[in-house]
């Protein structure tokens, strides 16, 4: 079975740089980790490969990404933690990407890996935190998708079950492979890279393909490709005041309605 995540680098912090003229996030490869919620399943694709491997059944785990070059250092850090290998997509075509244009680029990023049985996405991304991708993937790809996994309960050659969260609770099912996963940052931590591990990444062949080497269709990717796009961007005023309030308790809960009512003009 071939197992690939979809990992995506994120700002490591709040302070988020915005670019003026696109409305996109300003992404310059400094301080940038992997999406905390494909780290969960990125762990779980390496639980999946060990449970099979007790068995004799081989199982590769391939980390896919769409970004900037210095994205490879992330990709290794994948590989030192378990991963087989690692395909980055990095092109200036396609940046500026909405959820829409970026799963075309990796649809086509999963047809040059090929023979996918399983494919695992964290549930959203702590920058756009739209939960689309994995859903979209499952379209495009044409197979079953299950959101919000908390945790697996069975993975074989032909059918996964896991539960996952819905509005009601959580709801245990089982869906026929291949099929896209997206996964809870609370399913799982990730483990850490092993020294050996760490040496192997560090002469591990990361493969980079550009959009002509993914063969997308260039009009479906980047901004251009992109038929949803951010009007606006700006970071919010705050302001912090404090009064003193005094007088009898029902003069005091006079004050504070009227404090609530301006405030909310």
């Amino acid at each position: 079975m071939n197992i690939v995540v979809c990992a995506k680098a994120v700002p490591s912090s709040t302070e988020v740089k915005m670019d003026p003229q696109t409305n996109t996030i300003v992404r310059d490869g400094r301080a940038a980790v992997v999406n905390p919620f494909d780290a969960t399943a990125l762990e779980l694709a390496l639980r999946i490969k060990k449970m099979r491997a007790q068995k004799g059944d081989p199982t590769t785990v391939t980390v896919l990404s769409m970004g900037i070059p210095a994205t490879q250092d992330l990709l290794r850090d994948c590989i030192a933690r378990g991963a087989d290998g690692a395909l980055l997509l990095s092109d200036r075509a396609f940046a500026g990407a909405d959820t829409l244009a970026t799963t075309h680029a990796l649809f086509c990023g999963l047809r040059k890996i090929g023979d996918v049985g399983l494919v695992l996405c964290g549930k959203m991304a702590v920058d756009g935190d739209t939960a689309q991708i994995g859903p979209e993937l499952a379209g495009a790809l044409d197979v079953p998708c299950v959101a919000d996994v908390g945790e697996l309960v069975r993975v074989d050659e032909e059918r996964i079950a896991a539960w996952h969260a819905t509005d009601e609770g959580r709801e245990l099912v089982e869906v026929g492979l291949p099929a896209v996963l997206t996964i809870s940052k609370d399913a799982a931590s990730l483990r850490m890279p092993s020294i050996e591990g760490v040496l192997h990444a560090e002469q591990a062949h990361i493969a980079v393909m550009t959009a002509a080497d993914a063969g997308v269709d260039v009009s479906r990717i980047g901004l251009a490709g992109s038929p949803t796009q951010v009007v606006r961007s700006f970071v919010p005023e705050r302001a912090v005041e404090a009064c003193e309030i005094s007088g009898t308790v029902g003069e005091q809960a006079t004050r504070v309605a009227a404090l609530i009512e301006e405030a909310m003009r």
